[in-house]
């Protein structure tokens, strides 16, 4: 049996705010004690919005996926549908938001599949995956002037040689994946 972890807190000293972007990130830094009483003079942390990723399926049994280019790395991989969550939008809210507007799929029977977090080191918020099975395209792609965001249709042989080739490599997207294959092979 797998025992119950004690949540051994750490008490914060001092917090300064080093910059402040409303709901996309603010950056804290943070003087920390840890429980054995050694002290961390220096800790930073990323407070983001929590996120959605969907991994959506379509009546035929295929995933609707996406690609687009990342600036930050300089490069275009396939991705699950995904954002932010938006103020007072729950979870699902947003999830079905999201695949709406990056794809014009929509409908089917929506769980919350799997719920991780980027690094809990020193981000604040969660990532919340959902699948979506048997959808369906039901209106026109609404993009957002910073998206360029290419539509795919994949069939599940397809999406295991994307993930096996690493032609996806968004961590929180890759995890909710062999997920899924792990409890569907």
């Amino acid at each position: 049996m797998i025992p119950k972890l004690e949540n051994r807190k750490w008490k914060v000293l001092e917090s300064t705010k080093l910059l402040s972007k409303g709901t996309w990130m603010n950056l804290r830094q943070e003087r920390v004690q840890l429980p054995s009483g050694n002290i961390v003079p220096e800790w930073f942390v990323l407070e983001f919005p929590d996120w959605v990723n969907v991994i959506a399926i379509t009546k035929e049994g295929n995933f609707v996926m996406e690609d687009q280019y990342r600036h930050a790395l300089g490069e275009t991989h396939f991705e699950l549908v995904a954002g932010v969550i938006d103020p007072g939008e729950t979870p699902l809210e947003a999830a079905k938001r999201e695949l709406s507007e990056e794809t014009g799929f929509g409908g089917g029977e929506w769980q919350l599949f799997m719920t991780a977090s980027a690094n809990p080191t020193n981000h604040t918020n969660r990532s919340y995956t959902f699948l979506a099975t048997g959808v369906e395209k039901m209106c026109e792609q609404h993009q957002e002037p910073t998206e360029d965001i290419h539509v795919d249709i994949f069939t599940p042989e397809e999406v295991r040689e994307i993930l096996e080739t690493e032609q996806m490599i968004q961590a929180l997207h890759v995890a909710p994946l062999w997920k899924y294959f792990a409890l569907h092979p």
